[in-house]
């Protein structure tokens, strides 16, 4: 083994743990992993900036870190990153972890959320307390087993206590600070680990860094996590089939439209969702419509601009900042929704109920001049500066205004106008 390193050197596996931690992050989490172990590195760097995530999938992370047989280094990089919430047991896990001046770790303090609908949980402060000892123990655990600060990283979930890299480095929370992968490679040069199969020797100094991005599937799965980027998916899902409504066999509309809502509702599963905020924004989508289809000059539209607001800011429904929609976005796609109905689609739907004004049905309600007397199946009508043969239910005299209710082929059917 040693004979081979000496001729081929030894490959260093980087990956990025970016943003919120769901379930995408933990699948690549893992198959980076996996693959690392599969090609023998020497190690796999995790270069991590995130605000934290869900309780799931930073569990289902920590299982592959424990178990893993590569040494894994958790690194908070670049300067201005943060390691908050779920990040913080993470790098807590790895077998290495590192900084980089200017970024900071903590704040860990557990919220009950649910993912896939339920947000957060209305708790009681039995039920808060049980979830935080939980927490407590398991990044104590954690903490112990690495030979880490456990009082510290009990505080940053007990009081969501945050240090900087210098700081973390004198309390033990963390083993390097480095400036850069090649310092931090340097620096855990030598450095012995413990695995699941033993103690390892890290050989890393000169090592070639091989970086496991995301692949196209995980990074599309991510954005659309994005809790912004499901709620506007969510919304123009409605746009398109409301389009595809109002403009049958347009098709791409109605499939853009449905595949959104698809999309959105991938996005919902992995998201502490509250079902009572979708609702209400239909209910104010709906209102929208009969805004339109019978007029009430304003109530309606009213009411529908504050269901569609009070779901939007109900929908992903926790403390969590960095699960929250963003307001700007909300009041954007609720002015923009309301202003989309009330105008486009009104006027669209008003067009539509229009009078044709051109072909056979554009003479029906036309106004004339009876030019002879009309019966039953005969007489001579005035329309629009031509002569028409026409007939009536009724015996019309000459010179009597007359309305077109009826075109039978070229003969007008007539009725005397009502004043």
């Amino acid at each position: 083994m040693n004979i081979l390193l000496l001729l081929f050197g030894t490959t260093v596996m980087i990956g990025e743990i970016e943003g919120i931690i769901g379930p995408v992050t933990a699948n690549y989490a893992t198959r980076v992993i996996k693959r690392a172990e599969g090609e023998n590195a020497e190690a796999l760097i995790f270069l991590i900036d995130t605000p934290g995530g869900l309780d799931e999938a930073m569990r289902s992370i920590i299982k592959e870190e424990l178990n893993s047989s590569v040494p894994i280094v958790v690194y908070v990089h670049p300067s201005g990153a943060r390691d908050a919430s779920a990040g913080v047991f993470i790098t807590l896990a790895a077998h290495i972890a590192a900084m980089t001046s200017g970024t900071n770790i903590g704040a860990a303090h557990p919220v009950a959320i649910s993912p896939g609908g339920g947000g957060e949980q209305k708790i009681d402060k039995t039920m808060e307390e049980k979830i935080t000892q939980d927490a407590v123990a398991y990044i104590r655990s954690i903490a112990e087993k690495k030979g880490r600060n456990a009082d510290w990283a009990e505080k940053a979930v007990r009081k969501s206590a945050s240090i900087t890299a210098k700081e973390a480095l004198k309390l033990n929370v963390i083993d390097f600070i480095a400036s850069s992968v090649d310092e931090l490679l340097e620096k855990i040069d030598g450095m012995e680990v413990t695995l699941p199969q033993g103690t390892k020797k890290l050989n890393t100094k000169g090592a070639e860094k091989k970086r496991i991005p995301m692949n196209w599937k995980e990074d599309f799965l991510k954005l659309i996590s994005n809790p912004n980027v499901a709620y506007i998916l969510f919304i123009l899902g409605f746009y398109g089939l409301i389009f595809e409504v109002t403009h049958p066999g347009a098709i791409i509309p109605g499939f853009l439209g449905a595949l959104s809502l698809v999309l959105a509702f991938f996005a919902f599963q992995t998201l502490p969702v509250n079902y009572a905020g979708v609702a209400l924004i239909i209910l104010g989508i709906a209102m929208f419509v009969m805004e339109i289809l019978t007029p009430t000059f304003g109530p309606l539209t009213i009411g529908g601009i504050i269901a569609m607001t009070l779901g939007s800011m109900m929908l992903i429904n926790t403390s969590a900042k960095f699960l929250q929609i963003s307001r700007p976005i909300i009041l954007a796609v609720v002015g923009t929704t309301a202003a989309f109905f009330l105008f486009a689609l009104g006027a669209l739907i008003k067009a539509m109920r229009r009078r044709p004004t051109t072909g056979k049905e554009g003479f029906i309600g036309e106004v004339g001049k009876a030019v002879s007397a009309i019966n039953s199946t005969e007489g001579k009508v005035f329309v629009r500066g031509e002569y028409w043969n026409a007939f009536s239910d009724k015996k019309i005299k000459e010179g009597e205004e007359v309305e077109v209710v009826e075109i039978d082929r070229l003969k007008l059917k007539v009725r005397e106008k009502e004043v």
